[in-house]
């Protein structure tokens, strides 16, 4: 059996869901989505966006169950993960996930923003065993952009020789 690459194994993740992150993905403002600063880069909050369309918007809890936050979870850490495969031309030029960001639209008597985190979590240790565990905060919020259910924000270390601005 041959052994997939982190590209690859993200790529057959987002199939799994029905999704592609082919194509530009758009900053919604002045900023831009990833910033490197030596071997660490961070990446700017992503919504659980596909194309151009927020597919899971309103509030957990209210409108959106569990699992389709979770689901929004894992949408948000694909594209954090395509982008930083853009600026580094390969996931395997990640050294290590060092902390993610989850921030959840919620009602005031949710309390499992830690299940819908651990859903992007789950999915970086299948991309990256090991190297994928890492620290993680979870908040619940009243609103978000575009009234997305999730948002959720990357810190990673590269590899030494990865990436263009190595």
């Amino acid at each position: 059996m041959t052994s997939q690459t982190r590209d690859q194994i993200a790529d057959r993740i987002a199939a799994e869901l029905g999704h592609s992150f082919e194509g530009e993905l758009v900053a919604g403002g002045n900023y831009i989505p990833v910033v490197r600063d030596g071997r660490t880069l961070y990446t700017s909050g992503q919504v659980p966006r596909v194309g151009t369309t927020v597919v899971v918007t309103g509030r957990v809890g209210d409108q959106v169950p569990l699992g389709k936050a979770r689901e929004a979870a894992q949408i948000c850490a694909l594209r954090c993960l395509t982008l930083l495969r853009r600026e580094l031309g390969s996931l395997d030029g990640i050294e290590k996930v060092l902390r993610v960001g989850v921030f959840v639209q919620c009602t005031a008597d949710f309390t499992q923003q830690s299940e819908v985190a651990d859903a992007a979590s789950e999915l970086l240790h299948r991309v990256f065993g090991e190297a994928g565990v890492h620290v993680r905060t979870a908040v619940g919020v009243y609103a978000l952009p575009k009234n997305a259910s999730v948002e959720l924000e990357m810190t990673v270390a590269a590899k030494s020789n990865a990436g263009r601005n190595s």
